[in-house]
C-alpha cells in the first residue's frame, strides 16, 4: 500500500532504491509497437482466363501446398511439384475460380521498377491480371445445384496474415450464395481456420481413398480410410477434418 501511495501523490522518497531509477522521462521513452503494415493492392479475379497455369503451378510449389490430402515430401519437407496436366483439368472443371494478383514488387518475382520514376508508375498503375504477379488463388468444385466444396486456397508466405485468404474464401462463398447453392463445406488444417473456416458442426467423418504402397513397390488395392478430426492426432490424415465454412 506504501508504494502504491507514494506513486499517486508523485512521491519517491518512500520507494526502494530499485525503483527511484524509473522515471517519467524513461516511461515516455517506451515506443509503441509498430502498427500492423497495410494491406497490399490487390486484383480480385473470379475469371478463370486470368490464371496461367504454369504461374499458378509455380504458386503451389512457393505455397509448399498440395491438392492430394497425402502428399509426397522429400527429406525437406518439400511437397512434390503440381503435375501440371492434371492441373489444367482441374482449372477447366472447377465451378468457381478466385484468383489474386498485386504488384511485381510484392509477388514472388520480387521484381521493382527502375529508378524513381518506374517506382512512382507501378504504385499508382491500377494492378490487374496482365500486369500484376498472382500471389493467391482457390477454387471450388460443386454440382451445379446442391452442393459445393471449396479446395487450394493459398496465398505466398510473404503476404500471408494480411487478410487475402479471408477475401478469396467470402468471394468463393459469395458466388455460390448467389447461385443459390447453400451447403458449403471445406477440408482443411488448423492454419487454414484464418480464413474463416470453423469446426464442423455436423461432427463429420472425412472418408477419402487413397493407395498403398507394399516394400516391393507394387501398389496395393484402394483403401478407404476414416481421417480423425481431434486436433493432435498424428494418424493418418492428422489434422485434416471437414469443416463447414461460415455463411
Amino acid at each position: 500500500m506504501s508504494v502504491a501511495a507514494a506513486v499517486v501523490h508523485g512521491g519517491y522518497g518512500y520507494l526502494p532504491s530499485k525503483f527511484r531509477q524509473f522515471s517519467h522521462k524513461t516511461i515516455s521513452q517506451i515506443k509503441p509497437p509498430p502498427p500492423p503494415s497495410p494491406p497490399p493492392t490487390i486484383f480480385i479475379s473470379t475469371n478463370p482466363n486470368d490464371v496461367d497455369s504454369n504461374h499458378l503451378k509455380d504458386l503451389y510449389s512457393l505455397c509448399n501446398h498440395s491438392s492430394h490430402r497425402f502428399p509426397k515430401l522429400n527429406s525437406q519437407g518439400i511437397i512434390e511439384p503440381v503435375d501440371i496436366n492434371k492441373l489444367k483439368k482441374a482449372l477447366l472443371h472447377s465451378y468457381v475460380v478466385v484468383s489474386v494478383f498485386t504488384r511485381p514488387d510484392l509477388g514472388p518475382g520480387r521484381v521493382s521498377g527502375s529508378g524513381l520514376h518506374g517506382d512512382w508508375i507501378g504504385k499508382v498503375v491500377p494492378v490487374t491480371p496482365g500486369n500484376g504477379e498472382l500471389v493467391g488463388f482457390g477454387r471450388a468444385v460443386s454440382d451445379t445445384g446442391l452442393t459445393a466444396a471449396i479446395y487450394d486456397v493459398m496465398v505466398i508466405p510473404s503476404l500471408r496474415r494480411r487478410g487475402i485468404g479471408r477475401k478469396i474464401v467470402q468471394r468463393i462463398l459469395r458466388i455460390l450464395v448467389n447461385r443459390d447453392i447453400y451447403d458449403i463445406a471445406a477440408l482443411c488444417s488448423d492454419q487454414e481456420k484464418a480464413c474463416g473456416f470453423g469446426d464442423d458442426v455436423l461432427a463429420s467423418t472425412t472418408m477419402m481413398y487413397t493407395r498403398e504402397k507394399h516394400h516391393n513397390g507394387r501398389e496395393g488395392k484402394t483403401l478407404r480410410l476414416p481421417c480423425p478430426t481431434q486436433e493432435g492426432q498424428d494418424n493418418v490424415g492428422q489434422k485434416n477434418g471437414e469443416a463447414k465454412a461460415g455463411m
